[in-house]
């Protein structure tokens, strides 16, 4: 089976830990969760990065699409690109009740 490389931009990688501070602050053992799940739904992008749903608006890259990560009573968002037929990036990520993409 084939498997997509996945890479983190520096923004991305700047959500993760803000979001990971943010639970730490109030329960570690939610965020050590939380890392957990969101771990493994960016595993789901090794493999079916196209099962997940396309970006509405923007400017149509049918390439650009959010992997909705279950946790809790909500969860997280991740934005990501399918860059080529070997990689996948992550762009962002933010908790579903944020309003958009820092």
């Amino acid at each position: 089976m084939k498997r997509f490389k996945v890479r983190f931009t520096p923004e991305a990688e700047a959500d993760l830990l803000r979001l990971f501070d943010f639970l730490l602050e109030q329960d570690y053992t939610a965020a050590e969760k939380a890392h957990e799940a969101i771990a493994k739904s960016i595993e789901l992008l090794q493999v079916f990065p196209f099962s997940c749903r396309k970006v509405l608006g923007g400017d149509g890259n049918p390439f650009l699409r959010e992997l909705i990560i279950p946790f809790g009573a909500s969860g997280y968002v991740a934005l990501f690109e399918i860059e080529n037929r070997d990689t996948v990036t992550l762009l962002a990520l933010r908790h579903q009740r944020e309003e958009d993409y820092h």
